[in-house]
């Protein structure tokens, strides 16, 4: 009676996962705009991805300002928008900008995201911030937080969580079609940068069309160098959270959202050792949860760089995936497609969603799905917009969503730290080939302490620089 009286319990707690957020989002929704005002964007970062969210902002209201180290970004969203103010400081743009936008779009390196996110929230301005919402977990936990104090509309650019297929195989976990969840697989093609170097010697000058002190901000100041900008900070422990943090909040977004996992109680990394100044060259990270809301126990693993499941279930939804295309070509795809992936195991079967946004279709050893019923998203920056203009709340939202599946995520990387292994340049190259595995970190979440690894307090919560503040 009890077994059943749990189940039950898990099965309405997941129902209101995925339906409860969308509708309420358990935040009290701010005084709406008029569906006839425009709502005054400020965008932090208009580069790389900062180019399609600005552009998003733009279709959605008018973007009065730009803010980017970079002149060359800068000087291309100015086409788009000649009339926006132009900053290379976000400080100064909020300085001077407060009263005149409502919402703000992150999209900087990640060692950023949070004195931005902060900043503008703390103004009571909306934010959308780019994956991963933070660079460490104590900020994903005070990002959550100060949203739910300020009651400003919040989104994590996890554009996933919007598709159809995400949400459906999400729902058809949390119907009990697979029986007892017990393993989650995920595993992903990056890095496609480097990681595992060391830090460089020499120091080129600085691009004369790059702010480097403002894209330092937070971090410890060192010199400009084309190994961490543009591109490849996101394998550098001081900018970036590695594979890890740059796909697992798009990989683990579906079964995160079917299962909550939250709140894990261990987390173990087997890596190819590292010199704590770059990411490993591959990871295999293993995650426990405990018992939560009816949900029964289970074991997550991340595999990164090139690393992927071994179990005879993957190996079995692999071939019954191929063989479910149509051709050659499509097999060819497909195969390209499945160097990432979420392999979930239950007591009465397995569920395979191929890619990196569990949106290339759902994969079942029956062909034929269960049919279940789940929230349709109008678009993923539409939803923000929407909760602006005070019409319900994001599914990725900072309180609820975003910042769990962030810290979650995040606590992969304390265990990574502890599996740097030996640091001696004649020993390193050996262990790349037998991995190095680190101890079990013991984690209180209620704290944020690593129980039995006080060395990895400063990448719980780091340390600021520059006169950089939360």
């Amino acid at each position: 009676m009890g077994r059943k009286t749990t189940r039950r319990r898990f099965l309405e707690t997941s129902a209101v996962i995925g339906a409860g957020y969308w509708v309420a989002g358990g935040l009290s929704p701010r005084p709406s705009r008029a569906a006839n005002e425009r709502i005054q964007f400020a965008c932090v970062g208009v580069g790389g991805k900062g180019a399609s969210d600005s552009q998003d902002a733009g279709r959605a209201g008018d973007v009065v300002a730009i803010c980017d180290i970079d002149e060359k970004n800068l000087a291309a969203a100015a086409v788009r928008w000649p009339n926006a103010k132009q900053y290379f400081d976000f400080r100064k743009m909020f300085d001077e900008m407060g009263k005149n936008i409502d919402a703000f779009t992150v999209s900087t390196p990640d060692h950023c995201h949070a004195v931005v996110a902060s900043m503008g929230m703390k103004l009571g301005k909306a934010a959308f911030v780019q994956k991963p919402l933070t660079h460490s977990v104590y900020e994903a936990r005070y990002l959550g937080q100060l949203a739910a104090e300020k009651g400003v509309a919040t989104q994590m650019g996890n554009q996933g969580t919007a598709s159809n297929d995400l949400r459906e195989a999400a729902a058809i976990i949390r119907s009990g079609a697979l029986g007892t969840v017990k393993e989650v697989h995920v595993w992903t093609n990056r890095p496609i940068w480097d990681q595992g170097i060391d830090r460089p010697t020499d120091t080129p000058p600085v691009p004369p069309h790059v702010h480097w002190p403002e894209w330092i901000g937070p971090a410890e100041f060192r010199p400009y160098h084309p190994a961490y900008h543009p591109f490849k900070w996101r394998g550098w422990w001081a900018f970036g959270t590695g594979a890890l943090g740059d796909m697992a909040c798009h990989t683990l977004n579906m079964p995160f959202m079917a299962l909550d996992l939250r709140d894990p109680i261990s987390v173990q990394a087997r890596t190819s050792g590292h010199n704590m100044e770059t990411y490993p060259a591959w990871s295999i990270i293993t995650y426990e949860f405990g018992e939560r809301n009816g949900r029964a126990p289970l074991k997550f693993v991340w595999y990164d760089g090139g690393k992927r499941p071994t179990t005879p279930e993957f190996k079995e939804a692999e071939q019954v995936c191929l063989a479910r295309q149509r051709d050659d070509r499509a097999r060819a795809r497909m195969q390209n497609t499945l160097r990432s992936g979420c392999l979930v195991l239950g007591s009465k079967g397995w569920l395979l969603a191929p890619g990196d946004y569990a949106s290339s279709d759902i994969y079942l050893p029956d062909a034929e799905r269960p049919k279940v019923d789940y929230p349709r998203s109008p678009g993923h920056f539409v939803e923000w917009v929407n909760a602006i203009r005070g019409e319900g709340q994001p599914m990725s939202n900072f309180p609820n969503y975003a910042g769990p599946l962030t810290e979650t995520v995040l606590l992969g990387n304390l265990a990574v730290w502890v599996a740097a292994g030996d640091q001696d340049p004649a020993k390193r190259e050996a262990q790349k080939e037998q991995g190095v595995e680190g101890k079990k970190i013991e984690w209180d979440s209620k704290t944020l302490t690593a129980r039995n690894a006080p060395e990895v307090a400063h990448i719980i919560k780091p340390e600021y620089h520059n006169g950089y503040t939360l």
